[in-house]
C-alpha cells in the first residue's frame, strides 16, 4: 500500500544553494510531516513547473542567479494566481518583505528563523491553499449538481435534497487533511458518513473506530498512542495505539463530545503538533490518519458551558457535517421502510410482504426520537411476527405507544413533544378560543392522517365515534354560516 501524499498538492521549494534544499526538506518531512515535495536549484525552471498545474505551494529564496525571487514571485502572481508562494530569505529587510507582500506572497520569512516558525508558517500556507480548492471544488459540484462518487453514498438510503448537498460537501472535502465533525442525533447513521468519507479519502488505508465516550485519561492515551514494554505495570511487551493502526487511513473518534478535559488537551495537541508520544517513550511519531469525529451532543453550547475546549471545538469544526434527523426528512421513509422489510424479510427467510398504506401516513406522523435505527428496529419486529400476505400495523403502533410512553404521552407526532415541554401558544399576541383551538386541532389531524379518521383518532386521543361527531358538528355550523 502507497504511503498517502500530504499536502495533496505539491509544495515547490526552490534556492539556488542545494545544500540549504537539502536541509529545509529534511525539516519539512521530518517534524513537518511534508511528504509531497519537490525541488529545484535552477530558478529558470520554475515556471516551466508550475504550467504542468500539480504544485500548490512554492517556498521561493529571493537572492538567486538568472531569475531573482522577487522577479518569479511577479511572475507567478501573474500567470498562476492560485499558487500560494511563501519567501524565505537570507536578510530581514522591511521594505523588501512589504513589497514581497504586496506583489502576493503569503508571508515573507528569514532562513535564520526558528524552525517551529516556519514550520508554522508553510501550515498556515498548505491550510489556506487548501481551503482555497474546497471552494473551488465545492462550487464546482454545487453548479453541476451531480455526485462524482455515487458509489461511496450506496449505504445511505436517501432521495432527500439536504442529504445529496451533504454528499455534495463530503466529496469536496474529502481529499482534505482537516478533521471532519459529523453531528446529529443518535441513529441518524454518522457511522455510515464516516465510511463514505473514509472512502472518498483514505479507501486504501485501514479504518479505525474508537468509542472515546467515558474513557479515563490514562485509558485514552493507552488506546490512541499505545505504549512501549515496561511502561507501566503489567506492560509486558510494546503495543501500537490506534493511531499508528489508522496510518495512510482514517481515525474515527465516536462519541467525542463526551471526552474529558484532560483527553480534550491530548487530543488538541494531536491535531496541532501532527505528532504524539506512545507512553514509556520519548520519541515522537508523526500523525499520518485522516481524523474523524461523531457526537450527538451540541459542542457549541458545550463549548459555552465550558465542558467542551474553545481551540478543540474550532479546530474540529474545520468541516462540519450535520446529518438532519428522520423527522425532517420525510420523503425517505418510504424508500427506507422498503429497504428495511427487504433486509428484514433475508434476515427471516421470508418474502418481502405488502404493507397497507395507512403504515406510511402512520409513520409519516411519528417524530422518531431514534430516526433511522428506531425505524429499522420497528420493521425488524415486524417481520419476526409477520406471518399473512400483509404486513400488520400493530406492532408500530405498540412501539409508538411505549415510545411515547417514555416521554410522558401515546405519540409525538411530527418530532413534536410533549404538552408538558413546550407551551404553543406562549407565541400568540391573543390566544384562540377553545372551540376555534379545538376546531384547528381536528383540521391538523386530520391532514395529517390523511383523512383517515382511525388515525386521527389516535393522534388526538379520543374514539373515532367521538371524532366522527365533531367532524359532523363541524361541517353542520359550516353549512349553517352559509346558509346565514
Amino acid at each position: 500500500m502507497s504511503e498517502a501524499l500530504y499536502p495533496a498538492f505539491g509544495v515547490l521549494l526552490v534556492d539556488d544553494e542545494a545544500p540549504w534544499l537539502r536541509s529545509l526538506r529534511m525539516t519539512l518531512e521530518g517534524p513537518g510531516a511534508i511528504s509531497n515535495i519537490m525541488t529545484l536549484t535552477d530558478s529558470r525552471e520554475v515556471m516551466g513547473v508550475l504550467d504542468k498545474g500539480h504544485i500548490g505551494l512554492v517556498l521561493l529564496d529571493l537572492t538567486m542567479p538568472y531569475l531573482s525571487g522577487q522577479e518569479l514571485l511577479a511572475r507567478i502572481a501573474e500567470e498562476h494566481p492560485e499558487v500560494t508562494v511563501v519567501i524565505l530569505s537570507g536578510l530581514n529587510q522591511i521594505e523588501t518583505a512589504v513589497s514581497c507582500m504586496r506583489l502576493g506572497a503569503f508571508d515573507y520569512l528569514v532562513k535564520t528563523d526558528e524552525e517551529d516558525r516556519i514550520l508554522d508558517s508553510v501550515r498556515r500556507a498548505i491550510r489556506m491553499q487548501e481551503l482555497q480548492l474546497e471552494n473551488k471544488e465545492m462550487r464546482r459540484r454545487f453548479l453541476n449538481d451531480r455526485l462524482e462518487c455515487p458509489e461511496a453514498f450506496a449505504p445511505l438510503v436517501t432521495n432527500n435534497k439536504a442529504m445529496r448537498s451533504i454528499f455534495q460537501y463530503i466529496e469536496a472535502v474529502a481529499k482534505s487533511t482537516q478533521p471532519i465533525l459529523i453531528t446529529g442525533e443518535s441513529g441518524v447513521g454518522k457511522e455510515l458518513i464516516a465510511r463514505a468519507v473514509h472512502t472518498l479519502s483514505r479507501g486504501d488505508g485501514p479504518l479505525v473506530p474508537v468509542n472515546v465516550a467515558g474513557l479515563e485519561d490514562n485509558v485514552f492515551t493507552d488506546t490512541l498512542f499505545g505504549h512501549k514494554k515496561g511502561a507501566f505495570t503489567g506492560a509486558d511487551e510494546s503495543r501500537s495505539g490506534m493511531v499508528e493502526q489508522a496510518a495512510e487511513g482514517t481515525l474515527f473518534l465516536d462519541e467525542i463530545g463526551d471526552l474529558s478535559l484532560a483527553c480534550q488537551v491530548k487530543l488538541l495537541r494531536l491535531l496541532q503538533e501532527g505528532e504524539y508520544y506512545p507512553l514509556g517513550s520519548d520519541q515522537p511519531k508523526q500523525l499520518r490518519a485522516r481524523i474523524v469525529v461523531a457526537t450527538h451532543h451540541d459542542l457549541s453550547r458545550k463549548k459555552d458551558a465550558g465542558s467542551f475546549r474553545k481551540d478543540l471545538y474550532f479546530r474540529l469544526r474545520a468541516h462540519h457535517v450535520h446529518i438532519p434527523p428522520l423527522r425532517e426528512r420525510k420523503d425517505d421513509i418510504p424508500l427506507l421502510l422498503d429497504y428495511f422489510l427487504k433486509e428484514s424479510a433475508e434476515v427471516f427467510g421470508k418474502k418481502v410482504p405488502s404493507y397497507p398504506k395507512e403504515l406510511l401516513t402512520l409513520l409519516a406522523n411519528y417524530g422518531f426520537p431514534g430516526n433511522l435505527r428506531e425505524l429499522r428496529s420497528m420493521v425488524f419486529d415486524a417481520m419476526s411476527v409477520h406471518s399473512s400476505r400483509m404486513l400488520s400495523m400493530n406492532s408500530f403502533r405498540q412501539a409508538m405507544e411505549v415510545k411515547g410512553g417514555e416521554h410522558g404521552e401515546t405519540a409525538v407526532p411530527d418530532g413534536g413533544v410533549a404538552s408538558g415541554e413546550q407551551n404553543v401558544f406562549a407565541s400568540l399576541c391573543e390566544i384562540p378560543t377553545l372551540s376555534s383551538a379545538v376546531e384547528q386541532l381536528v383540521i391538523e389531524a386530520m391532514r395529517r392522517a390523511d383523512n383517515n379518521q382511525s388515525m386521527a383518532s389516535r393522534m388526538l386521543g379520543i374514539s373515532q365515534p367521538a371524532l366522527s361527531k365533531r367532524l359532523k358538528l363541524q361541517r353542520s355550523c359550516k353549512d349553517k354560516d352559509a346558509d346565514d
